[in-house]
């Protein structure tokens, strides 16, 4: 078991980088989004899908709803949720701080933690920092967040400095609980604290001078893509970054579009996790290096042709691409699972969008050891938000 979670610096270009996270469970290459595996799995996806198709590195559990469900006695029996969902490579667990504030009914926060009421039977639960470390240690996770309060995206400023205060305040007794703790199953744990402060410049300043002053392993920024402007976003990930130590990861919690993706790792962000590239596939919205496809719509009703046919009508290039998995399925086809609420249409549609979230970080880490990553960028975010 090593004692530190470490970070290698690969290369940069500008503010962006290209790096390696070394963990228990194997090395992380940076840019990297992790598809988010919320009850212990990521919806409609198999675990060998995600490793051989997909290539997921490392992917994210929740705290909240794994305490829930199927409980800590279960996760403990099985040694710990890698064994349990039978996923060799590195996780990361959240401190379940944003289900609590945006999903449990009768919430009441308070010095001591938050109480709340599970979305599942109404049973009483409450989280403090103690407890929650001590959850995280027994799912196992390579990473574990800090408890924090998810402030609100239109917050005032009052309220945001108090919430921030109490989410320092809480990150002190998770150090302290972290520190007096061992890792269950023989592997290292690594503990992130998260910058908050909402879209307010003086206090992402001062959250992430204080995540800083803990001497972190890595750092997250939470918080943001509440329904704030995205230029309010890129500006606080700005302020923080100026901040967060250059040596340590730097996570962006729950972001976001494909354009997002593009815009944080110019700013100098290394890890990302969003439900949308899964949520959106089990919709019918699937994303493409060319924009995005309604597999909805009656257009595709009779094109039998696969996605990599399709974009490589007008562009060669990408007839070889693997931004997307060797699928014989037609667009005629995946419309049809779609339109007749099939699993396997959800299915397909999932790995479609997380090949493609995969494929675009690794296509940034590339341009940025290359140097180019500002032009790449620049050609690349004009096509996302087409609609095809």
């Amino acid at each position: 078991m090593t004692d530190r979670l470490t970070f290698d610096l690969v290369a940069t270009c500008g503010n962006a980088r290209a790096s390696i996270i070394h963990t228990d469970h194997g090395d992380i290459q940076t840019p990297i989004f992790m598809p988010v595996g919320t009850q212990g799995s990521v919806k409609a996806v198999h675990q060998h899908e995600l490793r051989d198709d997909i290539g997921a590195q490392i992917i994210l559990g929740n705290t909240y709803h794994l305490y829930l469900r199927p409980g800590c006695d279960i996760l403990r029996q099985a040694g710990g949720l890698h064994r349990f969902n039978a996923w060799d490579r590195p996780m990361l667990t959240d401190s379940g701080g944003f289900q609590v504030f945006s999903l449990a009914a009768n919430r009441k926060l308070k010095e001591e933690g938050v109480t709340f009421r599970s979305h599942i039977d109404g049973s009483r639960h409450l989280f403090t920092p103690e407890g929650v470390m001590d959850i995280e240690r027994v799912i196992g996770a390579d990473i574990m967040m800090a408890l924090d309060e998810c402030c609100p995206g239109d917050a005032d400023y009052r309220y945001a400095k108090r919430s921030m205060e109490l989410t320092h305040r809480w990150l002190d007794r998770c150090i302290t609980r972290f520190d007096a703790t061992e890792p269950l199953y023989g592997h290292h744990q690594a503990l992130f604290p998260i910058v908050q402060g909402c879209q307010y410049t003086d206090l992402r300043q001062q959250s992430a001078e204080y995540i800083a002053s803990k001497d972190p392993e890595g750092c997250a920024i939470g918080g943001l893509a509440v329904g704030e402007p995205t230029e309010v976003m890129y500006r606080m990930i700005e302020v923080v970054n100026a901040i967060l130590p250059a040596d340590r990861p730097r996570y962006l919690m729950g972001v976001g579009t494909p354009q997002n993706l593009l815009e944080a790792i110019e700013r100098g962000v290394d890890m990302f996790d969003c439900v949308m590239p899964t949520r959106n596939g089990r919709n019918g919205l699937l994303f493409t290096p060319e924009g995005t496809i309604n597999i909805k719509n009656k257009k595709w009703e009779s094109c039998f042709r696969t996605i990599r046919e399709e974009l490589a009508l007008d562009h060669e290039e990408l007839q070889m691409a693997d931004f997307v998995p060797q699928m014989p399925y037609t667009l005629a086809y995946i419309h049809h699972l779609i339109r007749a609420e099939e699993i396997l249409g959800l299915q397909i549609c999932s790995i479609v969008n997380l090949r493609f979230y995969l494929w675009l970080v690794g296509e940034a880490r590339k341009h940025i050891i290359a140097g180019d990553f500002a032009m790449w960028k620049s050609g690349m975010t004009a096509k996302l938000g087409r609609r095809l």
